[in-house]
């Protein structure tokens, strides 16, 4: 069975691991199909770098 690489970075950039993801061009349609499953994904928040990169940062939403 597949296991997608970013469900272990995604858990570490929710949970404070890691303060920052950086996803390259040809790693994308991984990360998004993990990502699109999440049910706090808008609490991921991309800024888009150079040559297609994109930097992610969570965002915990304040109620």
């Amino acid at each position: 069975m597949y296991e997608n690489p970013f469900e272990e970075q995604i858990n570490a950039l929710k949970e404070g691991t890691i303060s920052e993801l950086v996803i390259e061009p040809q790693d994308f349609t991984a990360f998004r199909e993990v990502w699109k499953n999440l049910p706090d994904r808008m609490s991921f928040v991309g800024e888009a770098g150079l040559n297609g990169r994109i930097i992610y940062r969570y965002m915990k939403e304040e109620n």
